[in-house]
């Protein structure tokens, strides 16, 4: 995961790259560089800083520079695919044979490519995942990053998704409706209040059912009977407490 370091000119360049107009790189480059900063804790004012690194944390074009300034880096090997999101950046490789040099060598690249654009990974934030399907693995080396040892996890959160390493889903249909169960409450509290049936179906769509089906194309074909049960008892608690009928599980 690259933290937030984004040098202005190094930006610049890359915008002119994607042959984005001179005013607008002009702009961008203006706005990030000699920016003013200072850190208020109770009635303490620490010294105003001048920054003229990163980009502003809650500025809504922060996500979109920050994408920008990473869009040329890339996987060079077809065995190996680099997923991108914001700096969450996760890095796939399909090892066959025990042979990891593919693997091994994209995540070299990842830390050179970091490197040469002031970006630093967070080896604590990184973790790795192995899934194995035969009998009697081998068990492999652990990965270096940056010098530190990457933990080896069984499951862990992918962009809201909880995945296994023996890809079954049960922690993440777990995880998905709690946090749908908790959603219930605000609408029947909206019930209370007598809101028309249309605004509660807006209120469930957005809130709701959209917990619902975060991944399913994902998960659904591999979810149990038992599993798809109990997101489906979600719907039909939303149901009583509207007043009228939803898509089922299946049907969404």
């Amino acid at each position: 995961m690259p933290q937030n370091t984004i040098v202005p000119a190094l930006l610049r360049d890359k915008l002119f790259q994607l042959n984005m107009p001179d005013s607008t790189c002009s702009w961008i480059t203006d706005f990030l560089t000699d920016r003013q900063q200072f850190v208020r804790l109770g009635t303490h004012v620490s010294d105003l800083q001048h920054i003229s690194t990163g980009s502003p944390q809650g500025c809504v074009l922060s996500p979109l520079l920050f994408s920008l300034y990473t869009n040329g880096c890339t996987s060079g090997h077809q065995s190996v695919k680099l997923l991108k999101f914001a700096n969450d950046t996760t890095l796939i490789g399909l090892i066959s044979d025990g042979d990891e040099s593919a693997y091994k060598g994209e995540m070299d690249r990842l830390v050179s490519w970091c490197s040469m654009n002031n970006l630093e990974l967070n080896s604590l934030k990184t973790v790795e995942m192995i899934v194995d399907f035969r009998k009697d693995p081998a068990p492999l080396p652990p990965v270096i990053l940056c010098d530190s040892p990457v933990t080896s996890f069984e499951s862990f959160h992918f962009l809201g998704t909880t995945i296994t390493k023996e890809l079954k889903w049960e922690q993440n249909i777990r995880s998905l409706t709690k946090k749908a169960q908790q959603r219930i409450y605000f609408l029947r509290q909206l019930k209370k209040f007598l809101l028309p049936v249309k605004m509660l179906v807006n209120f469930y769509t957005a809130i709701i059912k959209s917990i619902l089906t975060s991944s399913i194309t994902v998960w659904f074909a591999a979810a149990t009977a038992r599993d798809k049960a109990k997101l489906q008892r979600v719907i039909h608690s939303a149901e009583k407490l509207i007043g009228c009928s939803l898509p089922s599980l299946q049907e969404l």
